[in-house]
């Protein structure tokens, strides 16, 4: 299936792009032109994990990458300060500024990642293993919180298909269960009972293979930062921000539902699906409008069906989304 590249409602990138980041972008991609060329090959013939030398992980920097496969029909791309500034992540405290402020005490080199369940391939593996860094693309997605507040991300990252499909889940595996890395030494807020601790994610298999599901290793053009979740996160668009899970260590083939923790702390207001839909409520707020981060404090837009990612809808058409939420 191959992603849509809609239009960007009458407006060229370097409308929506600050312009030292968008001339940032250009140089990059000129420089690593051929490197993505060659990525495109590499990618239709990827090694399995372990089973030859990793392309090196940037620790810090600029990412080569091809040109956008996604673009959000609309808006302006969120300022990138606001993008690294105002986070959740609750391992480093419940303040929006939190994350920035204590992030870097987490260590995220050398980074490895338990895959296990039912799959043919279980083991240990480091970032390396599982991303191909030759072969990384930017999507364009709106971030869309439960707190009813948005982003527009340019995310750099890999589909996460392409991830799990080295591994051979068999046909046991019905979901995906996913865990973030958690240290009290590194990480100050996971001291206290905010969740219960590791913070634990899941999708259905379906959900999890669908070519918007996203890897992600960087934003506007660098490195993912600590407190956007380095050194991988997912990015599932259509879906409220909390299960787009950060800084993933653990990664589960499973034949039953796995317990998410947002669900396990407050199941009536945070179900496992939690699709974006603004015909169902939160107990606490409505979700028909969201505010946009970094255009102004009056700034906001209505919310759409699965944060306007149509081409998802056929994955629920079977169920009721104000019972399964």
């Amino acid at each position: 299936m191959l992603i849509r590249k809609p239009p960007l409602a009458g407006v060229t990138e370097n409308d929506v792009t600050p312009k030292h980041l968008y001339l940032n972008r250009r140089k990059i991609m000129a420089a690593g032109g051929a490197l993505a060329l060659s990525g495109v090959t590499s990618a239709c013939s990827a090694q399995e994990p372990g089973d030859a030398p990793a392309p090196a992980r940037p620790t810090n920097g600029a990412l080569n990458f091809s040109e956008t496969s996604y673009r959000v029909t609309d808006g302006d791309l969120t300022p990138h300060d606001a993008v690294t500034g105002y986070n959740n992540f609750y391992e480093f405290g419940t303040g929006k500024d939190d994350p920035a402020r204590y992030a870097d005490a987490m260590t995220t080199d050398p980074w490895s990642v338990q895959i296990d369940g039912h799959a043919e391939r279980t083991g240990t593996f480091s970032v390396e293993d599982l991303v191909d860094f030759n072969a990384l693309e930017e999507r364009i997605y709106r971030l869309r919180c439960v707190e009813a507040w948005s982003m527009v991300i340019p995310w750099i990252g890999v589909p996460l298909s392409s991830v799990l499909e080295r591994f051979r889940p068999t046909s046991d595996a019905r979901y995906v269960a996913f865990e973030t890395y958690v240290n009290r030494s590194e990480m100050r807020g996971v001291r206290f009972p905010v969740l219960d601790w590791p913070y634990k994610e899941g999708l259905r298999m379906d959900e999890a293979m669908h070519p918007l599901t996203l890897m992600a290793v960087g934003l506007y053009g660098d490195v993912l930062p600590n407190q956007n979740g380095a050194p991988m996160r997912l990015v599932v668009p259509w879906k409220y921000g909390f299960k787009s899970i950060k800084s993933i260590s653990r990664i589960s083939f499973v034949s039953e539902q796995p317990q998410t923790s947002w669900k396990q702390s407050a199941p009536r207001e945070y179900g496992f699906y939690s699709n974006v839909n603004p015909e169902r409520s939160h107990p606490r707020w409505s979700q028909s409008s969201e505010r946009i981060i970094g255009a102004g404090p009056f700034a906001r837009r209505d919310t759409e069906m699965f944060n306007g990612y149509d081409e998802v809808a056929s994955l629920y058409s079977s169920m009721d989304l104000e019972e399964e939420y």
